[in-house]
């Protein structure tokens, strides 16, 4: 038997608020937790448009102390960058890291995932961004 699934649309305005709190109402969305007919096999979540990335705030020193760091596997290959830093270079990454982190961590994350689409600006000129995880 199919599971019929009937998506929306959800808008998130970044600008000023919170990583953890606005990551937290994406994850709801995307992976359908606030539907009545949610199951955790089933990937039932919603489309999510993400506005203006740029205005993502952080509580206390985690704009000058957060890192992110990136492991290739060989050896020294560590790459590290920090929250401000990475924030100038693409802040749609920094919302991803954090939604993903969320996620739970099995087959369905990946599809959830190709219904987020984050924007720096209001004007939608960017492609949504695609990070390859090992």
């Amino acid at each position: 038997m199919k599971h019929q699934v009937n998506r929306k649309y959800h808008l998130f305005d970044a600008q000023g608020k919170v990583l953890g709190r606005l990551a937290t109402e994406i994850v709801g969305a995307v992976s359908g937790k606030t539907k009545v007919d949610y199951a955790p096999n089933i990937d039932g979540g919603d489309f999510v448009v993400v506005i203006n990335t740029d205005g993502l705030q952080v509580t206390g020193n985690k704009r000058e102390d957060k890192m992110y760091h990136h492991f290739s596997g060989y050896p020294g290959g560590i790459r590290s960058i920090a929250f401000k830093d990475q924030m100038k270079k693409d802040s749609r990454k920094v919302l991803y890291q954090a939604v993903y982190g969320m996620l739970p961590k099995n087959k369905l994350r990946d599809q959830m995932l190709t219904r987020l689409r984050m924007y720096t600006d209001e004007k939608r000129e960017e492609e949504t961004i695609h990070v390859n995880h090992e």
